[in-house]
């Protein structure tokens, strides 16, 4: 009886798994069409993102471009102690998900700084954001003028999880040249000597290795 008992059990076990396969499988089926749909344009989007267009660096004595495609959200006079060495004038560039997200040199010149800062993955749509974002911070002495310096810090949001850097401490640069990849939205920060003067306001949208952001005086 126990034989039968168990074997009845597991019958029943196997009609039940064989209905349920057979369910989902026909449900699969029916959904064949959409499932295809959505990964078609998950590949058509992942595309879109990760495009990469060859930027024309404006050419001219002094000029500082941007370094990342997006709005820009804060122009200020902040303090940035570990490259720039005290105050120094910031514009903060947000880079929504559909916004191109590699990032090009701002100047020509020679990267003089190079730091990596572990952190968390906040709403990169704060401007503040870089006080507790993983970020990577690239310092460039110009040789337009000479010896200027020009930081460029790259910060994670809350989608972007990973800041791929293309250049090293000592790395020579040139303006308009490809410098790192943000994955998804980020925020890039550019930090100036107080004598450059800003050529752009809050609410412009910028491209990166194109639009003149500032200049020397």
């Amino acid at each position: 009886m126990k034989l039968i008992a168990l074997s009845a059990v597991g019958v029943l076990v196997l009609l039940v798994v064989a209905w349920l396969a057979a369910h989902i499988a026909a449900f699969i089926l029916a959904m064949g069409g959409v499932l295809c749909g959505l990964w078609v344009l998950f590949v058509i989007f992942t595309f879109y993102f990760f495009r990469d267009p060859d930027p024309l660096p404006p050419v001219g004595p002094g000029l500082v471009i941007a370094p990342g495609h997006g709005k820009v959200d804060t122009i200020d006079t902040t303090t940035e102690a570990e490259f720039m060495g005290g105050e120094c004038r910031r514009i903060s560039i947000f880079l929504s998900v559909f916004d191109v997200h590699v990032q090009n040199s701002p100047v020509m010149g020679r990267v003089a700084f190079f730091k990596h800062t572990p952190g968390q993955y906040l709403n990169a749509m704060r401007a503040d954001c870089a006080k507790y974002n993983e970020n990577v911070l690239i310092g460039i002495e110009s040789v337009d003028p000479r010896e200027a310096k020009v930081g460029v810090r790259l910060i994670a949001g809350l989608i972007a999880r990973r800041i791929v850097p293309f250049v090293a401490q000592n790395d020579p640069v040139l303006r308009g040249e490809r410098i790192s990849l943000i994955q998804f939205g980020s925020r890039v920060d550019v930090y100036l000597p107080l004598n450059t003067k800003v050529k752009v306001q809050l609410g412009d949208r910028v491209v990166g290795g194109l639009t003149v952001l500032a200049a020397f005086e």
